[in-house]
């Protein structure tokens, strides 16, 4: 299953396999409405989420294509979203010569009908390898990121397309940069067990729902004190947060930080 020059080559006809990464991914979650009334800067929104099995299969090492449609459907459902709305999806996208003709096969059959433009797809994997417990978490991060940036970034290590998919027009792999404005920033992310859990994420930015949060968070220029300079606006407060392994440590690093602020304030 590994590939032997350590990349995933995801979706290129060299595909042989994965890279193992390690890493972890942290986010905040709430439900949107509190998050509106508490005056939260809201990144991304998931519209909806499914989670599905894919029973019997051919093999341990065999994808269900059938599987994948159906936890895809079940998402978009759940987040009263049409397939026309998604304009990319962050796909699982391990890169082996199996699984990602079968993947590609179930988003075509999910995506591809009257479709204006093709669905962009990608895989964070060709970045960083494939974190395994944390794979999904990655996917998720990439595409919040991707819509604060407004910009699909290139899915890395495509070449040349896979023989053994079918190019036909409705999906496009994301090997270059491209735009990605808020008015189109509806997202699907897929996350494959290698025991057969299948799921997916709909996300969407915080301008495509209904009640949109402001950032309260950022200061207008009335609530920005005025600095004892002429000319110059003092910056707010911060929280700066420190951690160390006991007592002793934190304060002398507390110190530390201290002496260095008061040298460079």
């Amino acid at each position: 299953m590994l590939a032997p020059d350590g990349r995933c080559k995801t979706f290129d006809a060299r595909a042989d396999g994965f890279s193992r990464g390690e890493g972890c991914g942290v986010v905040v979650l709430k439900r949107l409405s509190d998050a509106v009334k508490q005056g939260d800067s809201v990144m991304a929104v998931i519209r909806g989420s499914a989670v599905n099995q894919d029973g019997r299969s051919g093999g341990l090492t065999v994808p269900n294509g059938p599987a994948q449609q159906r936890v895809i459907r079940s998402a978009l459902k759940a987040a009263q979203a049409e397939a026309a709305e998604v304009s990319y999806v962050e796909a699982h996208g391990t890169g082996t010569k199996l699984g990602d003709p079968i993947e590609v096969g179930a988003l075509s059959a999910v995506f591809a009908a009257g479709r204006q433009t093709p669905l962009q797809i990608g895989s964070v994997k060709t970045n960083i390898g494939h974190l395994e417990a944390a794979a999904g978490i990655a996917g998720l991060i990439k595409v919040v990121l991707s819509m604060q940036h407004q910009q699909l970034p290139a899915h890395l290590h495509f070449q040349q397309p896979s023989p053994h998919i079918d190019w036909s027009g409705a999906i496009a792999v994301t090997d270059q940069p491209r735009p990605w404005p808020q008015s189109e920033q509806v997202a699907g992310v897929s996350s494959f067990g290698f025991g057969g859990t299948n799921a997916h994420v709909i996300l969407a930015a915080p301008s495509k729902v209904d009640s949109p949060p402001t950032a309260a968070t950022a200061l207008t220029p009335s609530q920005i004190p005025a600095s004892t300079e002429p000319g110059k606006t003092a910056l707010p407060y911060f929280l700066l947060t420190l951690s160390a392994k006991d007592p002793q440590a934190l304060r002398a690093m507390a110190q530390r930080y201290s002496e260095f602020l008061a040298r460079h304030p």
